[in-house]
């Protein structure tokens, strides 16, 4: 079968697109000069996106009256909708503002978001009376125009976030020049150092800022990340003249539709070497077509291939460019397509390791309130400072992996030896089991001895909660980490937005999965026995602990998946990682196969080594 080259554009329909920052003209832009200023804006972002996050559940417990089942809905639908907008953020990205320009925009509606949070603890008449939460079956229910309120604000936090976190990895991995090794070498640090240095300013930070508001004013507690939000845009502006930028070439969720459409159009056709169709692979032109990077065309899923196949030549006008890109589309729409369908399988045992990484910010936090958090006889631990012990845990492994364990092997092996990437997800998924099973446990023993005292606050201490945190936070070190880091490696550069989207948006089904198992044990329950396993005002009327060993066979069943297949697409990613680097405007047919080789485990993760 023949492939066809044409001199045109890869873009069929290429959309108009705003004026895009100012450019910078040569590739001395970017670099570690530029991500501090980006890793600054995250630190600041999160700070104040994480004080919300961990604390809303108290928030909305204490001053809203809400509690069991409506809080854990409220909160995984909150979070399950900041995540899906990073759908749309990548679109809007991609095909009309840069990444640049979405950030800055998803800044904005967050500041705008936590100020509106702020004036629902300023403005009593936002919220209903306080009430005791030993009693809380009696309290008032807030009216449904204040609701709306709080939704609006939960709502343009979900926005931002929409911009924020399918733009911010894939700017700042835009600052590495991959064609060198200086770059290739410092992005490959760069995932890692990006989770430790927020993580450790929301360690030093959240402390203080979730102690505020649970223990001297929601009002102040709330005011602060407002701030910090306003001080993370300006260090974002700040850092202007540093930035990498790269103008928008076009949705690839456009493009992807049109490929699924035109290869269903021609379902008839014959796929392979007895095929007499030629492929439409037109070269890339204009001035960024130096940097980028075309991809060879692979036999996977080659259902697919149908739609780059010229059927007739009337597909064609007179300079060889198609006519209608909802018919014909290029090699490399067809390859970013397969791109993504080859991340699916690990993709998928991602959102089942953030199902279990979920119930800390909730359940985990109905816990704590309902156990004894006294240190000595005046302190009271805030029950969001649970959050933080995941935090550390993944900042202090991250920590011995990057400066303890890289370096010694080096020195024992001569060579850089990392962890693979099946060995982190793997691991993140026992350690997702092992949380689980933990919180049941521990749950047990806090309803028992609640229930032989006879009180609504258990005397058993917080801290038998810390080795569920720390489970959990190991899980994100290893799986999220690692997934995360997956996506953005296993795409082109053209595709670094869509990584973080389908990132964020796997954390988004989590979510949405979580509330719906919750509901599902909810009603389920509430028909069998007496008293429902969820969804009541007290914990130790519930058997959450039953619940969360639900949870541990799920994740159980998510290791056997993806050893046992998952794992397989991780392995063969790398061998088709064949690519065609442009110069001067024409199509190198060499293979730079050389540059594929894994001869080191961690090079088979390298963006430029997966297609």
């Amino acid at each position: 079968m023949e492939i066809m080259i044409h001199s045109t554009s890869l873009q069929q329909d290429p959309p108009t697109h705003p004026a895009p920052p100012p450019k910078a003209s040569t590739r001395k832009a970017g670099g570690w000069k530029a991500i501090k200023y980006i890793i600054g804006n995250e630190s600041f972002e999160k700070l104040a996106s994480m004080s919300l996050i961990s604390n809303i559940t108290v928030y909305l417990t204490t001053k809203y009256n809400l509690s069991g089942i409506f809080v854990v809905n409220v909160v995984n639908i909150w979070n399950g909708s900041s995540n899906i907008t990073s759908l749309a953020g990548a679109f809007v990205a991609d095909a009309y503002l840069g990444r640049f320009r979405t950030l800055l925009f998803g800044s904005i509606a967050s500041l705008l978001g936590m100020g509106t949070m702020t004036l629902t603890a300023a403005i009593h008449q936002l919220r209903p009376p306080t009430c005791d939460g030993r009693h809380q079956s009696h309290c008032p229910h807030p009216k449904s125009w204040q609701l709306a309120f709080l939704f609006i604000a939960l709502a343009f936090l979900s926005l931002g976030a929409g911009g924020i976190r399918p733009c911010n990895i894939a700017f700042g991995a835009d600052q590495f020049d991959i064609n060198t090794k200086k770059g290739r070498s410092q992005l490959e640090s760069f995932f890692n150092w990006w989770y430790f240095s927020f993580t450790i300013a929301l360690v030093v930070a959240l402390t203080a800022v979730v102690y505020v508001q649970t223990n001297f004013s929601w009002v102040l507690g709330f005011a602060i990340p407002t701030a910090c939000l306003a001080v993370s845009i300006t260090i974002f502006l700040l850092g202007c003249r540093t930035y990498f930028y790269k103008n928008p070439r076009g949705s690839i969720f456009t493009d992807i539709a049109k490929v699924i459409t035109a290869a269903c159009r021609k379902h008839h056709l014959t796929v392979g070497p007895a095929s007499k169709h030629s492929f439409y692979d037109p070269s890339i032109t204009g001035s960024e077509s130096p940097t980028l990077t075309m991809l060879t065309h692979t036999d996977r899923f080659m259902f697919l291939d149908k739609a780059a196949m010229v059927a007739d030549p009337s597909e064609l006008d007179n300079q060889g460019i198609a006519k209608s890109g909802w018919r014909l589309c290029s090699l490399q729409q067809v390859e970013q397509l397969k791109c993504l369908v080859a991340v699916l399988p690990v993709w998928v045992s991602g959102i089942g390791c953030f199902i279990a990484m979920d119930q800390q910010s909730t359940f985990g936090i109905l816990q704590a309130i309902q156990m004894d958090r006294t240190i000595g006889s005046h302190f009271m631990i805030p029950p969001g400072w649970m959050n933080l012990t995941s935090m550390i845990a993944l900042s202090i492994w991250i920590f011995i992996y990057e400066q303890v364990y890289i370096p010694q092997a080096r020195k024992i092996t001569r060579r850089d030896t990392r962890l693979t990437m099946q060995q982190r997800i793997s691991t993140g998924i026992l350690m997702s089991i092992l949380c689980m099973l933990v919180a049941g446990i521990v749950e047990k023993k806090r309803r028992d001895s609640a229930l032989k005292h006879g009180s609504f606050t258990s005397p058993t201490s917080f801290a038998l909660l810390l080795p569920q945190y720390v489970l959990s936070g190991m899980t994100e070190a290893f799986a999220a980490v690692a997934i995360m880091e997956f996506l953005t490696k296993q795409m082109p550069e053209s595709m670094r937005t869509t990584a973080g989207a389908v990132f964020f948006l796997s954390l988004s089904i989590a979510s949405y999965i979580g509330a719906l198992i919750v509901n599902i044990i909810h009603n389920a329950t509430k028909k069998t026995d007496q008293l429902s396993w969820l969804g009541g005002q007290d914990l130790n009327k519930n058997r959450l602990d039953y619940y969360y060993y639900i949870v541990a066979a799920l994740e159980v069943l998510n290791f056997v998946y993806f050893n046992f297949f998952a794992s397989h697409f991780v392995l063969s990613s790398s061998a088709g990682c064949e690519k065609r680097q442009l110069e001067n405007s024409i199509a190198c047919h060499p293979r730079t196969l050389s540059e594929c080789e894994p001869n080191e485990e961690e090079k088979g993760l390298e963006m430029h080594n997966n297609h």
